[in-house]
């Protein structure tokens, strides 16, 4: 199925939400250019760039690990800071694929930036999400309990930004009472301390900052992102329409591998996954810690190889457009996302096959 083109014009974005990524990225995209194809290497592979965390595996690094990929090498170029930077860097050329929250990725989407999300990359599900922690004694009970109050995330403009309006505006605070609520970045590893020492209000902690935390005790849960929206595939990742079209082969080998990979960790034992994320990390001699994969609950990713579900992408566009940060030419979410190169959306698997397209134990 041929992909819809997409618009490239540039929408009006209002408020807090036109950040320095948008700025930065589209200032950038125009001094640069964007790139076509991929550089290859001396057997023919095309290279892919792209950026890590420490400490992490991400579904990319696992896909080659377990040699999911035919023609495609990756070369890591360093560590990102945050997921509105691994996609900024994406539209400016630096890097061939990046993943953030599905928030930052229509921002810079419909700001003029050339970008398409291609497979999801991170969400909740039945074991992974996360969570808006109180101390156990704190009289904070309700969204109301939270006007002039403090919330430490990691970064702003982000996934946890967004969950924490999307939150306080559910629960019936108008714009003028959240917009009073604080939003303070302290870096993951100080948020548990920072809330303990009264220095904010709330912590949001997933993964290991969340298990280790809770396992200290005295902690209460506010609200989760699963409160929100249920098991939600909540970023993708995103690759430049200009190497999308350059490229589709290369796009289509990166997608299926990653994918599989995906499902891998979604069909295989919990302890197998965590031994595999361990010996990637001890390979790969990046001068970093394997213990926080011991903490590794699940995928996040609640569809099958993640595929990418329109509506999570169109929450984002819906809540740009009721918060007054988007007018004109307001996209939809189809055009801003495709499930082309996805054998679990494509016809090539069935949809609840295993890695290779096996019937799973237990299914039929």
């Amino acid at each position: 199925m041929p992909r819809r083109p997409k618009p490239r014009v540039h929408r009006r974005l209002r408020g807090s939400a036109v950040t320095a990524l948008v700025s930065a990225a589209l200032l950038l995209l125009c001094a640069c250019g964007a790139g076509g194809e991929a550089a290859r290497t001396a057997d023919g592979k095309a290279i892919l760039r792209y950026q890590g965390w420490s400490g992490k595996v991400g579904f990319h690094e696992l896909a080659a690990d377990l040699g999911y990929y035919e023609n495609v090498q990756l070369e890591w170029v360093g560590d990102t800071t945050s997921g509105p930077q691994d996609i900024q860097s994406v539209a400016t050329g630096q890097i061939d694929f990046g993943s953030a929250f599905n928030g930052a990725v229509v921002k810079l989407d419909t700001a003029g930036a050339p970008i398409t999300s291609i497979l999801s990359s991170y969400g909740a599900d039945a074991a992974e999400y996360t969570g808006y922690y109180v101390l156990e004694n704190s009289p904070i009970r309700s969204a109301r309990d939270l006007i002039g109050k403090k919330v430490g995330m990691n970064t702003l403009g982000a996934h946890h930004e967004f969950l924490t309006r999307e939150w306080l505006a559910q629960q019936g605070l108008t714009p003028e009472e959240i917009d009073t609520v604080q939003l303070t970045v302290v870096p993951p590893v100080n948020t548990e301390q920072a809330l303990r020492e009264g220095q904010i209000d709330v912590a949001t902690l997933n993964s290991v900052y969340r298990e280790t935390a809770l396992e200290r005790g005295g902690l209460r849960a506010l609200f989760t992102d699963r409160d929100l929206f249920g098991a939600f595939s909540y970023g993708t990742y995103v690759m430049r329409d200009d190497f999308i079209a350059a490229d589709p082969e290369v796009v289509r080998d990166f997608v299926q591998g990653t994918a599989r990979a995906v499902r891998w960790t979604q069909t295989r034992p919990r302890e197998e996954v965590i031994a595999r994320f361990a010996d990637i990390i001890a390979a790969r001699g990046r001068a970093e810690s394997a213990e926080t994969v011991q903490f590794w609950r699940s995928s996040g990713i609640p569809a099958p190889g993640a595929v990418i579900a329109e509506r999570e992408l169109q929450v984002w566009i819906d809540w740009l457009v009721r918060n007054g940060e988007l007018e004109d030419d307001v996209p939809a979410a189809r055009d801003l996302y495709t499930n082309e190169y996805n054998p679990y959306a494509n016809g090539t698997y069935p949809a609840d096959s295993g890695p290779d397209g096996q019937v799973l134990a237990g299914e039929k």
